[in-house]
């Protein structure tokens, strides 16, 4: 039997990176906290004949990429309505659901995901790579172009690492990450242009929206959006763009009265965002999901709404939403 508590003190500084490896891998909460649990599992019963030929930091990447890729090979890309559907450009049409058999990309709270380290560069790569933007892109690549561009460009291991992890060869993995690069750049060729703003702005643009949104003010949330902002809401498979479209549907479609929402401040993705709660027919407030906001120094560019109220749960909110929730975002 391994030894508990050396396994436990050579691995467990790994877990919170390695759950956001599995997620970005996957897109996924639900799958990457199961993988971490199976990375872990197959790492326990081989500790034992662990030879230290590599770091156990890279070991347990080898282990938890591998697990990624046998788990992809068996399930559906995970995505976002803009990456099924051309824009509705009608905001008076009700939106259409997509139906039970589409995958949908999960949010990830930052309390799981980003790392607590003392170096703001750190947390700032984190977050970048964690972006919603970047994760869904991810998922149109294929897998082990996915493995190597997350090993490779991400986590920055060596090339010849790579190629032992994927059990392939040194050209192999170029190979594979030219092709990766080449296909990001076709599905996010924008992405490098985004200029953010830094923290307090940030919080400034969730506290507004918020505002907007609980009191039902059309006019202020268009404001704060951008002219080409983009707004989307999973389960649904129509979504719009540009305000001249999102500000109708969101005035006539969305905001009701002030006081039908309800909105708790959170980070997800390294970004901005909030638990949200609708009120029903009967008055009460119920969960509704979370809500992304990717924001620029020219305002809200783009509002990704998760329609599922088991991610409060997730994200540390109760089902009652008698509590204000702290933003706790990390530091850039």
């Amino acid at each position: 039997m391994p030894d508990s508590a050396a396994f436990g003190r050579d691995t467990e500084p790994f877990r919170r990176e390695l759950f956001a490896h599995c997620y970005r891998m996957l897109g996924s909460v639900g799958d990457a906290e199961d993988l971490v649990q199976e990375t872990y599992l197959r790492a326990w019963r081989s500790y034992d004949s662990f030879e230290g030929r590599s770091s156990v930091r890279t070991w347990l990447y080898q282990i938890a990429t591998n697990a990624c890729l046998t788990a992809l090979s068996r399930s559906d890309r995970r995505v976002l309505p803009s990456g099924l559907y051309d824009a509705e450009p009608d905001p008076a049409v009700w939106p259409e659901d997509a139906g039970p058999d589409v995958a949908w990309l999960d949010p990830v709270p930052d309390m799981l995901a980003i790392p607590e380290a003392a170096d703001p560069a750190v947390i700032v790569t984190a977050r970048e790579s964690l972006r919603l933007a970047l994760i869904a892109s991810l998922q149109y690549l294929p897998p082990r172009q996915r493995a190597v561009l997350v090993l490779r460009d991400v986590l920055e291991f060596p090339a010849a690492q790579v190629a032992v992890m994927l059990d392939t060869t040194t050209a192999s993995v170029k190979s594979a990450l030219q092709r990766a690069r080449a296909r990001l750049e076709e599905v996010a060729p924008a992405a490098d242009e985004i200029t953010e703003p830094d923290i307090p702005q940030a919080r400034a643009l969730l506290d507004e929206y918020i505002a907007a949104f609980e009191n039902a003010d059309a006019a202020a949330l268009e404001r704060l959006l951008v002219e080409d902002v983009i707004l989307e809401a999973t389960p649904l498979r129509s979504w719009f763009s540009g305000r001249r479209a999102c500000i109708p549907f969101l005035r006539d479609r969305v905001l009701g009265a002030a006081g039908d929402w309800r909105m708790l401040a959170t980070g997800a993705n390294g970004q901005p965002a909030a638990a949200v709660y609708a009120r029903d027919a009967d008055g009460q407030l119920q969960p509704y999901g979370v809500c992304v906001l990717t924001v620029t120094d020219r305002g809200i560019s783009q509002v990704t709404s998760f329609g599922n109220p088991g991610l409060l749960a997730v994200f540390g909110f109760p089902r009652e939403p008698g509590m204000t929730g702290p933003w706790t975002p990390t530091s850039r």
